[in-house]
């Protein structure tokens, strides 16, 4: 048998009632935090060796160990997010509907050549290294999460920031996966 809880009922089972926030808050404030490092470990600590160390298992009891041993470290993040939300503020009133179209164009002429051009580049010199053949997927394979096969085994192809950002997605890719980094005189990339 299979189960899920849903994150709603896991966090009102462990801590109660939850806040809600508006619509679009929440992934805005996470962009501040990510930009900011605000909930970094140089910030709020190392939560899992933190929460280890808790002799409580209790979360009001936790709640209340974290901000003794870590007196300054929520004031510190909201202020590090406070800041970055004011640098986007400052940003948002700049952009304007042109803007907007180079980006859009940038977004899905340029990156998209330039993207795919890099998915078969990898492709061809891992093959290579490899001693087998290559091929790019097809608009079917595609759509599963394959950018492309190396001696018949699917692979998809993404930029090093996916390992961070794959956790928050809801897109899973179910095949091998080859991180590439761009860098100053090419792209580096692993598998």
């Amino acid at each position: 048998m299979k189960f899920k809880i849903k994150n709603r009922e896991l966090r009102s089972q462990l801590v109660g009632e939850s806040k809600v926030f508006p619509t679009y808050v929440s992934p805005i404030l996470n962009l501040a935090n990510r930009f900011s490092g605000a909930t970094r470990p140089k910030v709020v600590g190392q939560m899992s060796e933190l929460i280890q160390k808790c002799p409580y298992k209790a979360y009001e009891e936790w709640k209340q160990w974290y901000l003794k041993v870590k007196p300054n470290a929520i004031d510190e993040a909201t202020e590090k997010i406070v800041r970055k939300l004011r640098e986007f503020g400052n940003v948002i009133e700049k952009i304007n509907e042109d803007m907007v179209r180079d980006w859009v164009e940038d977004l899905v002429i340029t990156k998209t050549f330039v993207g795919l051009r890099f998915q078969e580049a990898i492709l061809r010199k891992v093959a290579d290294v490899l001693g087998k053949k290559y091929r790019l997927a097809t608009p079917e394979e595609e759509a599963k999460g394959i950018d492309g096969f190396i001696d018949g085994v699917p692979v998809s192809i993404k930029p090093e920031t996916y390992r961070v950002e794959k956790a928050r997605l809801e897109e899973r890719i179910e095949v091998k996966i080859i991180y590439y980094e761009k860098t100053g005189d090419g792209i580096e990339f692993e598998f």
